[in-house]
């Protein structure tokens, strides 16, 4: 039995160093749970003194709103924590590890919010979350294992900064032409989408600003960078005002790292080592995962339709 211990832990192909990222991921969850509890209850508080029931947007009234809600400023400085704490993680360990681990912010922020409101959770709440949970569990289990960390070329952070141009093109549009007709589900899948390019350029940028590596490029992408996440965090709060705060997290720890992963695999090259009953699991993990955030959005008590 020792021996094929050994065996396992012989092939798991991160360090020692690089499991510290893993304990801090779940630390930055933690602050991202409570924070969005926070940040909800201040912009459920500005829609209903402020809002016009329209649920097209905040508008900047709102916004200079919100900045004097001390709820919301609270749950900004927590998860501004959380943003600083996932960083570190990521100094550590490969993306591909522990952005999957924000999952866990998903099942805290939906035990404090049906505390909060005195809603219990059906069972078919419940399975969704199990779902989602067991998606990115599946992830995290093969990536720990097989994931490796290369050094990033100018030809692919240029081909990443390309994509998120566009996503942030297209989800802009979007906003504009259809912001009336949007529901709670478009905001999460676009913040998501956009903070899993965040994340990737962030750790991009930190792994060449290690090795000094500081030119035109690394700008472009900082640019890049702020924009996204500026845009993301709008959709996040416009979200919160027309959905609970777990299902948002729930979107947003699924479809962020999903996508965060998808570039991980493609471009940077993390899962090259990854075995095809590996590759075959982690696709299996992420359809896991889209149908909970789904089926919760679906079933959730307090989603609007």
């Amino acid at each position: 039995m020792n021996e094929n211990l050994n065996d396992l832990i012989s092939q798991v192909s991160l360090t020692p160093y690089q499991a510290i990222g893993i304990p801090i991921a779940l630390i930055g969850a933690v602050f991202l749970s409570i924070g969005a509890q926070l940040q909800h209850r201040g912009v459920s508080k500005v829609e209903g003194t402020h809002g016009d029931g329209s649920k097209s947007g905040l508008s900047v009234r709102q916004l200079g709103h919100l900045i004097r809600r001390p709820s919301w400023v609270l749950g900004t400085v927590l998860l501004a924590l959380a943003i600083v704490i996932q960083l570190i993680s990521l100094g550590f360990a490969p993306l591909i590890v522990v952005q999957p681990l924000g999952v866990v912010a998903m099942v805290m922020t939906n035990v404090i919010n049906s505390r909060v409101h005195g809603i219990k959770p059906d069972r078919r709440v419940r399975g969704s979350i199990i779902l989602a949970v067991l998606g990115i569990g599946i992830f995290v289990a093969f990536s720990t294992v097989y994931a490796v960390e290369h050094a990033f070329t100018d030809g692919q952070l240029t081909f990443i900064l390309g994509l998120l141009v566009a996503v942030i093109a297209a989800t802009g549009a979007a906003f504009l032409v259809f912001r009336r007709r949007l529901r709670a589900m478009f905001y999460i899948v676009a913040a998501g989408t956009l903070y899993g390019f965040v994340v990737t350029i962030t750790k991009v940028l930190i792994n060449r600003w290690r090795t000094d590596h500081v030119d035109p490029l690394m700008i472009a992408c900082f640019v890049g960078l702020v924009v996204a996440a500026v845009l993301g965090g709008y959709f996040v709060q416009t979200a919160y005002s027309v959905g609970s705060p777990d299902l948002v997290i729930a979107g947003l720890t699924v479809i962020d790292p999903l996508v965060a992963v998808a570039i991980a695999i493609t471009v940077l090259r993390e899962a090259e080592m990854f075995p095809p009953f590996a590759l075959v699991g982690i696709a299996m993990g992420g359809v896991l995962s889209i149908v909970g955030v789904v089926l919760l959005a679906r079933h959730h008590p307090q989603t609007l339709h």
